[in-house]
């Protein structure tokens, strides 16, 4: 099946002194391929841990195996690509030279992601520990 793939990084918010120029700081990548679905076991196993790791590097080996029926729920596509397109804006505002007396506010405001600290579940056996992938040690 031909796709077309795109994801989008968000990274600051840029502001002008006008709201016109606003924008944003990004990191954004389109792929177009073929998918196909993964039914290989070993690949379908690889590629569900490394899902799972790219959020918390160590967790998939951290959790119970998925079952039978999770597989049967879960389906995995394979792109193959046949075009892929990179696209970055990391830059200042850029302000109109007849804004640039006026008294408003212009930067960039960073945007991130980052881990809180771990809240356990009610029902976790107070006896085991916060993985170390979870507290950075």
């Amino acid at each position: 099946m031909p796709v077309c793939v795109t994801v989008t990084h968000v990274d600051g918010l840029v502001l002008a002194r006008s709201a016109f120029n606003h924008t944003l700081n990004y990191r954004s990548v389109v792929v177009h391929g073929t998918a196909r679905r993964v039914t290989d076991e070993a690949e379908l196993t690889t590629a569900l841990d490394a899902l799972v790791d790219q959020a918390l590097p160590g967790r998939s080996a951290d959790c119970r195996p998925a079952t039978a029926k999770e597989r049967a729920a879960t389906a995995v596509l394979r792109v193959d690509l046949t075009e892929v397109s990179a696209k970055v804006r990391d830059a200042p505002p850029a302000n109109d030279a007849a804004d640039l007396s006026l008294p408003h506010w212009t930067g960039v405001v960073p945007l991130s992601t980052a881990y809180g600290t771990p809240v356990p579940a009610a029902d976790l056996d107070p006896a085991v520990p916060v993985p170390g992938y979870l507290t950075g040690r």
